[in-house]
């Protein structure tokens, strides 16, 4: 169904400039008019900087921020971004961003959401005792292009100075620090508006999100009609042993829960030997 969203308004709800990313890839994607919920106050469900705690799961805020968005501007779509940061789930070592998209369509009853892990984040942070340390974190984390935020220890709430992107700025308020109390935290700036690397992930999140939108169930005719999980058990050409490759791809309507197995979903029948755990173990 071609046009779904064709020619009607989108809010979306953020205060960090998420647009800047998300209009061009939305508006393309789903021929929608892209617009900014002005005067929302996102930062009242939680802050990265903890200030404001955050009480509930991603999907649960997203759903938040799109309701304020609504109330606030009278549309009925909107789409609102929720991100978390931490180690990795399987490669606990390295640092991880998760992203999650939710769109909520009031005119038609749905609500569809994307979620997407990656590694490109710069999340870190790190106490410091004297300018050196301080100029070797900068520079691993990708300031003055990233954004940082400085404060008297690792859990302190008071006096957080934050969005720094200014050298001078940095080196001015981190040696005041120093002079004062010996030592100071500095970590990175995890909104949106001071941290291109995450930016980049909210639009592959995006991009996911689209794509679902622009998949329509063969059942109910609605958006949203995507992969859930994928069956392992592609075999192998040569001996014919099940590998870890997919099989199958199951999809799910996220509306009527219809259901469909699709074999050999990458359009290949067999698993290159390299990958089996018989023949290349």
């Amino acid at each position: 169904m071609p046009g779904f969203f064709e020619g009607r308004q989108l809010v979306i709800a953020s205060m960090h400039q998420k647009e800047q990313v998300l209009q061009p890839l939305l508006e393309a994607g789903l021929k929608v008019k892209v617009t900014v919920a002005n005067g929302l106050n996102t930062d009242l469900l939680g802050t990265f900087s903890g200030e404001v705690a955050r009480t509930s799961d991603p999907l649960t805020t997203a759903r938040k921020k799109c309701e304020l968005a609504l109330e606030l501007t009278g549309c009925d779509l909107a789409l609102a971004s929720e991100g978390s940061f931490g180690a990795h789930p399987s490669a606990f070592f390295l640092p991880a961003n998760e992203e999650w998209l939710l769109l909520m369509d009031r005119k038609h009853q749905l609500e569809i959401h994307a979620r997407h892990l990656s590694l490109e984040t710069n999340f870190s942070g790190q106490e410091f005792s004297n300018m050196e340390e301080l100029d070797a974190f900068a520079s691993k984390v990708g300031f003055p292009s990233h954004g940082l935020i400085l404060r008297r220890s690792k859990d302190h709430l008071e006096g957080i100075l934050k969005g720094i992107k200014d050298p001078e700025q940095l080196r001015t308020a981190a040696q005041r620090l120093i002079e004062t109390q010996g030592s100071g935290f500095v970590e990175t700036d995890m909104r949106a508006l001071f941290n291109p690397s995450r930016m980049q992930v909210i639009g592959e999140t995006a991009q996911v999100l689209i794509q679902k939108l622009n998949s329509f169930c063969p059942s109910c005719q609605l958006p949203g009609f995507a992969v859930t999980a994928a069956e392992p058990g592609l075999p192998c050409s040569l001996c014919g042993t099940p590998s870890s490759a997919a099989l199958a791809h199951l999809l799910v309507c996220s509306h009527c829960q219809h259901e469909e197995k699709v074999l050999f979903p990458h359009g290949k029948i067999t698993e290159d030997p390299q990958y089996c755990q018989v023949c290349n173990p």
